[in-house]
């Protein structure tokens, strides 16, 4: 290091490069459009390879940077520990949602799977 020469930001420690198999997961997801969702079951065949544990698994390291909350359990229960943020998401992209049964943990509701999952076509703007 010379003088007063700034410095950068300091590098992260140990962060290992970003896999190929995790960048093409993040792409499909950065792909959904909003208010649909695909399960981590989808992502996997979209890909032709890995299984849902494996997306699951680059969602848990990687996914904060890309919409998260499109990706989803087949059941359409919400992502625990997650549940009010995704929420927050779907309401607002109007991500079709189905009413709390009673005995769900704080009447919380899930997906609508039939109406929000994605099949991989265009969505059309509303109004055109």
């Amino acid at each position: 290091m010379r003088g007063n020469e700034p410095q950068g930001p300091p590098e992260p420690p140990d962060l290992p490069e970003l896999p190929e198999y995790a960048e093409r997961v993040l792409d499909v997801v950065d792909g959904i459009p909003p208010g649909r969702v695909l399960t981590y079951g989808d992502v996997a065949e979209w890909l032709g390879e890995g299984g849902p544990r494996q997306v699951g698994r680059v969602m848990a390291l990687y996914g904060g940077a890309v919409p998260w909350w499109r990706v989803v359990r087949a059941d359409g229960v919400l992502l625990p520990g997650a549940e009010r943020r995704a929420l927050d998401h779907y309401r607002a992209e109007d991500t079709p949602l189905r009413s709390a049964g009673a005995a769900a943990p704080d009447h919380t509701p899930r997906l609508d799977m039939r109406k929000a999952r994605w099949d991989g076509r265009p969505v059309r703007e509303a109004g055109g």
